[in-house]
């Protein structure tokens, strides 16, 4: 049987601790065994995850007999982690054990030394601190997990679903993550990545400026297939002179910006109405179906009808 521990340290997660507890303990094989055990641990018997505390009936010493072990997200990760576990996950990892974070306890795994060098992921809105406070690590915001064999990382509370039912595979084979996918009542595999969840807003540009009219129009006729010179005509400049001032004022040019802006216009429409992607594709300036998947996929992360599927409110369209 294979040795799950889940170390809960003070602040975890509540969610966080829930999810490998559940998604690992659903698994079945085929002849009806399980093939987890899982044990949470902690360096102390009761550790507080928010408005509860959390017994942890095991101690740290369960580490070094895991075969996998979790690191669930804290709401307050600290610069450096107690040394004692700091101690006890590099012996796990030196010992061959799998290691694997939720969203951001990606911070205590970095914390530990052993991301060094590695691509991971946390959640998008942590991505940025995570890559500042450790820069020898490579911070990838736009995918649900990162696999690297011994260690793996995974984005949002949802994400670590996706990574244990990822692991389960690795260990089962598909039958067996496929019945924990059911039982969880979760696809064994989603489209995308962190991208479609990330809103994708327009450069900032500062109240005031010669820019702002322009971008008011921009906004307001993306729907039209504007070139580079009938946006100069607007502004009554060169392209040189706009394509300058465009990367002063908002750090990118003015067909990037049109383009961001169409994005913007398109997942709106996709999660508040129920036109066609056809229709959309003309109503925010991309002319063909074909060029606004591809655009769209390319930005998102995943295509209009999944994204659609995701978040639009109210009935479900197909």
């Amino acid at each position: 049987m294979h040795t799950v521990a889940v170390l809960a340290l003070d602040g975890v997660i509540p969610f966080d601790l829930s999810a490998p507890v559940d998604t690992f303990g659903w698994a079945r094989l085929p002849d009806g065994r399980e093939p987890y055990r899982v044990r949470v641990c902690s360096a102390r018997e009761e550790v507080s995850a928010g408005a509860f505390t959390v017994r942890a009936p095991y101690g740290l010493e369960t580490l070094a007999e895991a075969d996998t072990i979790i690191l669930p997200g804290v709401a307050d990760p600290p610069e450096t982690l107690p040394p004692e576990v700091a101690e006890a996950l590099r012996a796990a990892a030196a010992n061959g054990t799998r290691i694997a974070s939720i969203c951001v306890g990606a911070f205590l795994f970095a914390a530990t030394g052993l991301l060094d060098g590695l691509r991971a992921t946390t959640h998008w809105l942590a991505a940025p601190d995570l890559a500042r406070r450790h820069p020898r690590v490579t911070v990838d915001p736009n995918v649900l997990y990162v696999d690297n064999g011994q260690f793996l990382t995974s984005a949002g509370a949802a994400a670590a679903l996706d990574m244990c039912l990822h692991m389960i595979r690795k260990d089962f084979g598909s039958a067996v993550a496929a019945h924990a996918a059911r039982m969880s009542v979760m696809p064994l595999e989603r489209e995308g990545g962190q991208s479609q969840f990330i809103v994708h807003d327009l450069p900032p540009t500062p109240a005031g400026t010669t820019l702002e009219p322009l971008l008011t129009w921009l906004e307001d006729h993306c729907d039209r297939d504007l070139t580079l010179a009938e946006i100069a005509a607007k502004a009554g400049m060169s392209t040189r002179t706009l394509n300058r001032r465009f990367r002063d004022q908002t750090g990118t040019t003015p067909l990037q910006w049109l383009h961001r802006a169409r994005i913007r216009r398109a997942q709106h429409l996709l999660e508040t109405t129920a036109h066609p992607v056809e229709r959309i594709a003309v109503h925010t300036g991309f002319g063909s179906p074909t060029a606004f998947r591809e655009r769209f996929r390319r930005v998102v992360g995943t295509s209009p009808q999944a994204y659609r599927r995701a978040f639009r409110a109210g009935e479900t369209v197909s």
